[in-house]
This record gives structure tokens, sequence and C-alpha cells, in this order.
């Protein structure tokens, strides 16, 4: 005889239980969180003013720091090229004269350049010398001429320096010819010096003479003797 009977065994039962429990951890594992519910609280309406708007801060972009200036013959012309020199400058004055000489025969010819005129008048007025003075002059005025856009922003501290070295080279011709009139008073006392000198020397050489002998006074006549008859 067929068995009628319809309903699950035990075990048909357990895994159809477990089939359900994993499907349904599955929903809850996939499902979006809710989002939460923002509870409204009532209050008794009061007329506020309206909140000012939220004030905006733009922080400030600080500027690239720039890398120093390196003065070569092929240095583009910037504004830190001025720092530059005036570094050069107090690098020149600490120079002793042996270094000093080496350093602007380095340098060289500047040619037609205004850094590099800059350069060597820096270092020539250091030497303290009227001749290199002058030279410097020279430079500084040549920089000050210079028609090119490269000179403009070397033009006022060459003017400056121009102007100071005037100043020195009058100074210096100033004292020249202090000096040269200190050397001719010089000689001229060192010819009196000699003329005094010489004229000591005769009077030594008078004083010097031996006196001539005493002449013994004339003996007196004797008497005549009576001539006898």
């Amino acid at each position: 005889m067929l068995n009628l009977n319809t309903s699950p065994s035990p075990r048909a039962s357990r895994i159809a239980w477990f089939a359900w429990l994993t499907l349904a951890l599955a929903a809850c594992a996939t499902a979006p969180a809710a989002p939460p519910v923002a509870t409204e609280l009532t209050t008794p309406s009061v007329a506020t003013p309206p909140a000012p708007p939220p004030l905006t801060i733009t922080p400030v972009q600080q500027p690239p720091a720039q890398p120093p200036v390196v003065l070569d013959s092929e240095t583009r012309a910037v504004p830190d090229v001025i720092t530059a020199l005036l570094t050069y400058a107090e690098r020149l004055r600490v120079l002793n004269p042996a270094d000093l000489a080496a350093e602007i025969v380095v340098l060289g010819d500047p040619g037609n350049v205004p850094l590099r005129q800059m350069q060597l008048g820096l270092a020539l007025m250091h030497t303290h010398l009227p001749a290199d003075t002058a030279r410097s002059l020279g430079l500084m005025q040549r920089v000050v001429s210079h028609p090119g856009p490269e000179s403009l922003q070397f033009k006022p501290l060459a003017r400056l320096m121009a102007e100071r070295l005037t100043e020195m080279r009058r100074l210096e011709e100033s004292s020249e010819r202090h000096l040269q009139q200190l050397r001719e008073s010089q000689r001229r006392i060192e010819q009196l010096n000699d003329r005094l000198e010489a004229m000591r020397a005769i009077e030594r050489s008078l004083n010097s003479r031996p006196s001539p002998a005493p002449v013994p006074p004339a003996s007196a006549p004797a008497p005549a003797r009576p001539a006898t008859p």
C-alpha cells in the first residue's frame, strides 16, 4: 500500500529551518541602515533674528622662497642681485692685500657687462690706492651711463658709489698735495742742515790751526862809547 502521510521528516525540517535562517541573516547583512529619525522638540514660537552668515577666512599663501643669487657673468639681472653685491663687498672688506689682488686678477676685464663692472669696481676701491680708486670711479660712471636695460637696477647703487669715490679721489689728491709739500719742506730743511754743517766745519778748521809764535821785542841799542883822544 502507498504511504499517504505527507508530513516532512525531521531531517528535512532541520534543513529547511537552516536554509530559512541563512536567508534571513543574508537579508539583514545587505539591508541598508535606516537613517536616524530626528526628534523634533516642540518649543514655543519666539521671534529670533536671523543668524549671521558664517565668516570665511582665506589663509594667506606665503610666496615661495627664492634661492640665493650666485654672481656670475651669465647671471640674469634680478632684484636680489643688489643684496648679493653688498654681501660680496663685505667679503672683499676682510680680505688681506694678497687675496684681494688675486680676486682682482680673477675678475679680469669686465667688458661692457654692468654686473662685472660693479664687481671689479668694488674690489678696486678696497685697495685704497689712488690709481685703483680712479679705475673704480671710471667703472661706476660706465654703469651709470650704460644704455642697456640690464643696467637699470645697478644705476642707483653705481651713482652712490661714484659720489663716494669722487670724494675719496678728492681727499687722496689733497693728501698727495700735502705730502708733496711736506717732502719739499723736508728737502729744504736737509739743504739748510747741510749748509749749517759746512759752516761749522769751516769754523772748526779755523779753530784747529796753531797760533803763530810771538815775536820777541827788539833790544835797545847799546850806548855809544866815547871816543878816546
